[in-house]
């Protein structure tokens, strides 16, 4: 069956200014355009659409998404499990809170008693499901499975007083980062506290440290987009800063 983009736009839930975005960005392209002009979609452009809003739910943006599912290599068959991989995790993620919403409310009521540790339990698994859709893959290669799994346990085990120094410390990297960024020296006393403090934080997730896996991770913020993009929102250059700055607090530096 063929679509004119009105109708494949009412289909998918979608916008026809979308669909023509999709097409300028060569993420998903008609099957063929009209003898009056209009483009025209057939199944197999109505089931890349559907890859395209599954990667959307989970989050990637259009680039990524695009060169995904434009790279030779691409299985949609294979996609679709991975999607259904994460949309289970998703789940999970949701039934952790809805869990801890309901023995709040019990708690409220004086049905049971709930430990501190329990009332953060949801919020954990959300920050560890979001960690994994955003950088999973690019961690697990990067470091193995045994790995990833020690730091998710290791969050997940955190006490209130741990989850919160864990998070006060995530925001001062960043507040430091940002003045230290200005002197421009990344040997300088403010990058180097930088350095410290983003071990630091490291170390609540990581059962050991090591220098190399520092600096090996400090390369990564320049090398992923995504990880840039984290330390860069306000300082452009920033993330490149903190990678020096932690090859030198390392010894890493040639």
């Amino acid at each position: 069956m063929e679509y004119s983009i009105q109708k494949l736009a009412r289909l998918a839930g979608v916008s026809s200014r979308t669909l023509r975005y999709y097409d300028e960005i060569d993420l998903l392209k008609p099957a063929r355009i009209s003898s009056s002009g209009y483009r025209i979609y057939s199944q197999v452009e109505v089931d890349r659409l559907q890859q395209i809003l599954f990667y959307r739910e989970l989050s990637l943006g259009l680039e990524q998404i695009r060169d995904i599912m434009n790279d030779s290599s691409f299985n949609d068959l294979l996609a679709l499990a991975e999607h259904r991989n994460q949309l289970l995790d998703r789940r999970k993620q949701i039934d952790a809170l809805i869990a801890t919403v309901e023995r709040t409310i019990a708690m409220k009521e004086g049905r049971i008693a709930m430990s501190d540790t329990e009332k953060f339990e949801g919020f954990k698994q959300k920050m560890i499901q979001e960690n994994e859709e955003k950088y999973g893959q690019e961690i697990r290669e990067k470091y193995g499975d045994h790995a990833v799994e020690q730091s998710n346990a290791k969050l997940s085990q955190m006490t209130p007083q741990q989850y919160e120094e864990v998070t006060r410390l995530a925001e001062e990297v960043l507040t430091t980062l940002r003045s230290a960024f200005e002197s421009g020296d990344p040997a300088g006393e403010l990058a180097q506290k930088t350095a410290e403090l983003h071990k630091q934080w490291l170390s609540f997730y990581w059962g050991q440290y090591s220098k190399e896996a520092h600096a090996g991770v400090a390369e990564m913020y320049v090398a992923d987009d995504r990880f840039k993009a984290y330390y860069e929102k306000d300082t452009p250059g920033a993330a490149q800063f903190l990678r020096d700055a932690i090859l030198i607090y390392t010894g890493m530096k040639e």
